[in-house]
This record gives structure tokens, sequence and C-alpha cells, in this order.
């Protein structure tokens, strides 16, 4: 009787490097007392009990820098720059997720869900690693999504491009 080699699965050829990841989405969840430790106080008030920056007030509202909006809870790249638009509503805007495509969010980082908390349909947006509050989503928004993606500037680090 003539012995086979032994097959090796597909994915134990592969480099381990393909199978590094650069975050660990459960080790962002963390308790409330873990990330009110961590974070400044404005951020975890507004990431974790959904609170509002007032308008006008952030740092992030007139920003024209060319780069990455990131979460500022763990890091996930939120938005690109070239998304950013002037809304007047006083907060950052954007008109498209990173990553999205058009109005469709599942291939973003961006989790939307229905917010009725002030006795008002809206939808809210978090960060689908960490569950951060980021703000809200409004479809007023310009061509070519008609989205506006309201944030809070307290939730996110802007990472320069290397172009730049």
């Amino acid at each position: 009787m003539r012995m086979l080699p032994p097959r090796l699965p597909f994915f134990s050829l592969l480099p381990r490097s393909l199978f590094h990841f650069t975050y660990n989405p459960a080790s962002m969840r963390k308790s409330i007392e873990e990330w009110k430790q961590q974070l400044p106080d404005d951020v975890f008030r507004i990431t974790r009990l959904k609170e509002t920056e007032q308008p006008h007030t952030g740092s992030l509202l007139e920003h024209k820098g060319v780069g990455l909006y990131k979460c500022f809870c763990c890091g996930t790249t939120l938005f690109e720059s070239n998304a950013k638009f002037e809304s007047g509503s006083g907060w950052p805007a954007f008109y498209k997720a990173y990553a999205s495509t058009g109005r469709d969010d599942s291939a973003s980082n961006i989790e939307r869900q229905v917010d009725n908390s002030l006795g008002v349909r809206r939808i809210e947006a978090l960060c689908k690693n960490c569950d951060a509050h980021l703000g809200h989503v409004f479809e007023d928004g310009p061509l070519p999504t008609k989205l506006r993606y309201c944030i809070n500037s307290a939730c996110l680090v802007f990472e320069k491009s290397k172009d730049e």
C-alpha cells in the first residue's frame, strides 16, 4: 500500500505575519471604569457617556490638514480629510466614512445605530472597534452621498499625511 505524504492546510504555508492584526477588538471592550482612568475627562464624557461638545468649540472644526482622522480611544481610522466639509453646524462634518462605498458603511469603521434618546429619531455614529460615541449621521449632506457625519472633535485624532 502506497502512503501519501501528509497534507498541510493551505493556511499553514502562508507567513505568520499575514495573521498579525494591529489591534484586537476584544481588547477594546473595557469597563466604564477602565475607560474613565484611561481617557481625558472631556473625551470620556463624550465617547462613553454620549455627551456632546459645545458647538463651535472643537479643536478640529476648522482644521484643514491632509491626512486621516482616527478614533481618539483606539486609533482606528474613521475619515479621510478629503471627505471633510464645512457644514455650518458647529462640529466637524464628513460626507463619507473611511473605506465606505457611498452611503454603505458596511466596509467602514463606523457603526450606525438608532438613537431615540432626545425623543427624536437620530442615527448615532459609533467606532466599530471600541464602541466610542462619535456623533450622529444626518441625511442632509453634500453629493455624492447626501450624508453628514456630525462628529465631536474630542473623539478624533488627526494623523498628518506623510506626503504633506
